[in-house]
Formats: C-alpha cells, structure tokens, sequence
C-alpha cells in the first residue's frame, strides 16, 4: 500500500515541479495535501509508520527547511513542501531527501549558473530527492 500513498505524492510533487518551473510559485494545496496523505496513511497503516514518527518526520522537516529559508534564500513555498514530505517520510527518511535534494540542487545551480540565472526553481531538486529516497527505499524494503 505504501506503493499507492508514494505514486500519489509523487504525482503531486511533478506538478508542483511543472508549476515552480512555469511561475516559480508552489500552491499551499499541494503540501498540505501531501501532509494530510502522510497522516491518513499512517492511520490506516498504508504508510508504515506510527503518527508519532509522521509528526516527527514533519518537524525535522521543518526546522531543516526554517534554516535554509531563513539563512539560504530558499522559499516559503519549498520550504513547506520540504516539511510536508517530512511527515510523509518520517524523520529518518527526510535526511534521505534532502541529500539526494542537496545533490539535484547542485546539479541545477550548476545549470543555471552557466545560463546566468539568478532565479532557481527548486521543487524539481526536491522531486529528485524524494525519487532517490524511493529507490533506496524499494532495496531496503
């Protein structure tokens, strides 16, 4: 059943790619709905973790996303997102995303650097952390 709650966050998390590509804005409906898929799938046990660890996973998610928005310019609306997939992920899980966020937004820094942006899109290094995560998943699982 985790395969179900992760397509759909998944699906959520590329249009919200698609989205911060094309406005460079992320809509509150999408990190909310991805949080409240993290709670009913830990009440129904899709999700394998307790509502404890959901909970925890979310405020891991979110301090890390306070200091890099407050210190690191990244947005209000990646920010949530980050926090959101906390919850989903649980607080072990969160650090798996954003390594693998950590590399993909290098590897686009590095992209637009060479195109002399100064605006980045972020959700699609945050997408790609959360596609790493499940893949690490799927061989520990």
């Amino acid at each position: 059943m985790f395969f179900i709650v992760a397509s759909i966050a998944l699906s959520l998390l590329i249009l919200a790619s698609y989205i911060d590509l094309r406005t460079r804005e992320i809509p509150d409906w999408i990190s909310i709905s991805i949080a409240l898929i993290a709670v009913a799938g830990s009440l129904t046990g899709w999700l394998g973790l307790e509502l404890i660890w959901v909970i925890g996973g979310g405020l891991v998610g979110l301090g890390v996303a306070y200091v890099l928005f407050r210190f690191a310019r990244l947005g209000g609306g990646d920010a949530k997102l980050i926090a959101s997939l906390g919850m989903l992920v649980g607080p072990v899980g969160i650090w798996i995303v954003l390594f693998g966020m950590a590399l993909a937004g290098g590897a686009l820094s590095t992209v637009a650097i060479f195109r002399n942006q100064r605006d980045l899109a972020y959700v699609p290094a945050i997408t790609a952390g959360f596609i790493g995560y499940l893949g690490i998943i799927h061989f520990v699982i």
